[in-house]
């Protein structure tokens, strides 16, 4: 006995149920509630849950081991550079000694008795007093906070206790107020070095050299400069290979985007000569994450298949499941609007002919369920 159901018909029926078949819980859809009491009386059971297009029906393949090792590459640390760190020291944690009041306009008075200050804090740093330095060089900062000098050089003398830390902070208020203080950037120079701050030493010894040539400043870059070249070195080599892959990873999108354009127009081309292959090619089209949650996207709300119109992979496949779903399934089933009727719909909108009696008419589902 000859089947009754058309070929065509039978063939997109097949592709219904190679769905079904990876994705049983498709059947929970109000939509074909019908369809899931239908197989339940022919002792069928349909596992709960919603469909999830992006599950591990769908995933592509996990890489092979032999990729392992090259991404393991491209994800290696930049801690390799090999440093000279001789002679730096661990970072000092101090409570922040007073800066004072940086609104503060000090009288003549007080700018004579912070000088007085000074010239002790000098005397006290010359006879390696570097505490009572440090104190002098507090009360003169208090009475004179505006003084660039004061703070530059109480950092000199933190620098003498190995408190680097101590020394940026007060280096860099002096820089604050004195932009072209060659003292603040020589002994923040340092500070950075010991704590082997390479490149930010190199580029403070420079600008202090810059300002007003210093011997020791010159002597300190020379010693900073070869670590700050391997690191400045490495960081291009980094943005090169960075670069490269960025570059990579395009053309490879490209090439992506021109095989499934490729692929979709030999589909086009063949029209429906196929004997039920389409349905292998939708499922696989599925494996496809990018696909997968964009097709989940438009099942959802098909008013989101405009969020797709440029994207040449989705639109191929939406357009061929609305083209099929139209001709082998009814814009309204039994108990509701079938879950095909939304890529119906949505290439109506797309077409601009929403709406129109050739679309929506009872009749024509009424034709096509007899």
């Amino acid at each position: 006995m000859a089947c009754p159901i058309d070929p065509a018909e039978l063939k997109k029926l097949k592709f219904f149920v190679d769905l079904c078949s990876a994705q049983p819980q498709l059947l929970n859809l109000p939509q074909l509630e019908f369809f899931k009491s239908f197989v339940e009386k022919l002792g069928g059971k349909i596992p709960e849950g919603k469909p999830d297009f992006g599950d591990a029906h769908f995933k592509t393949e996990e890489p092979k081991k032999d990729e392992e090792p090259a991404k393991k590459e491209e994800s290696e640390p930049e801690s390799d550079i090999e440093l000279d760190t001789e002679g730096c020291v661990e970072p000092d944690n101090d409570p922040e000694q007073p800066m004072g009041d940086a609104s503060k306009e000090p009288s003549e008075d007080e700018i004579d008795k912070a000088n007085d200050l000074r010239s002790q804090a000098t005397a006290a740093y010359s006879e390696q007093n570097y505490e009572d330095s440090i104190k002098l060089y507090t009360e003169a900062i208090e009475l004179n906070p505006k003084s660039a000098l004061y703070h530059a050089k109480r950092g000199q003398a933190y620098l003498k206790m190995s408190k680097p830390n101590a020394c940026i902070r007060d280096c860099t208020r002096a820089l604050e107020i004195n932009p072209d203080s060659a003292t603040a950037y020589k002994f923040r120079g340092r500070a950075n070095r010991l704590l082997g701050k390479w490149e930010e030493a190199a580029k403070d010894l420079r600008q202090a050299c810059k300002l007003d040539y210093d011997e020791e400043a010159d002597e300190w870059l020379k010693e900073v400069t070869p670590n700050a070249k391997k690191i400045e070195q490495h960081k291009l080599k980094q943005e090169r290979r960075r670069q490269e892959k960025e570059l990579q990873e395009k053309q490879e999108r490209v090439r992506k985007a021109q095989e499934a354009n490729r692929k979709a127009a030999e589909n086009n081309a063949h029209g429906n000569s196929g004997d039920g292959d389409d349905s292998e090619s939708f499922i696989n089209a599925f494996k496809d994450p990018e696909i997968a949650e964009a097709l989940q996207d438009i099942i959802a709300n098909p008013a989101n298949i405009s969020k797709y119109q440029n994207n040449a992979k989705v639109m191929n496949l939406v357009t061929k499941i609305a083209s099929q779903s139209s001709d082998s399934f009814p814009t309204f089933g039994p108990t509701g609007p079938s879950p095909f009727a939304g890529f119906m719909g949505a290439r109506s909108f797309e077409d601009g002919t929403m709406g129109s009696d050739s679309e929506s008419t009872g009749p024509k589902c009424t034709d096509e369920l007899d």
